[in-house]
């Protein structure tokens, strides 16, 4: 099971301005832990869920094509460049690190 209140926000550039990656973080958060359908006047908002259902070759997938979407409608201050899944031995469970780059309204 992917684990996406554990996931990692990791930023591929250094910044003066700590407060807009800190803004950036709360809303990438809100964004991927919110299930789609949640959000009264934007039925879109959020993640669909599904992947967690899926074998998890196949979920990955999803969950990467998932966020790669919802990031570039909600989130244009950054875009994903990469996400590398980190495994718990012990629990199976399976932690997303998201790598970002500078989007098109930074």
């Amino acid at each position: 099971m992917i684990d996406v209140k554990k996931a990692g926000f990791l930023f591929d550039f250094t910044v003066q301005e700590n407060q807009k990656i800190k803004d950036i973080k709360r809303c990438l958060s809100i964004l991927y832990t919110t299930r789609s359908g949640e959000q009264p006047m934007d039925r879109e908002f959020g993640l669909d869920f599904s992947f967690q259902d899926a074998p998890i070759n196949i979920s990955k997938n999803m969950f990467v094509v998932e966020i790669i979407k919802k990031t570039e409608k909600y989130e244009k201050r950054v875009s994903v460049e990469n996400v590398e899944f980190i495994t718990d031995p012990k629990t199976g469970h399976v932690r997303p690190n998201i790598h970002f780059q500078k989007g098109a309204e930074w």
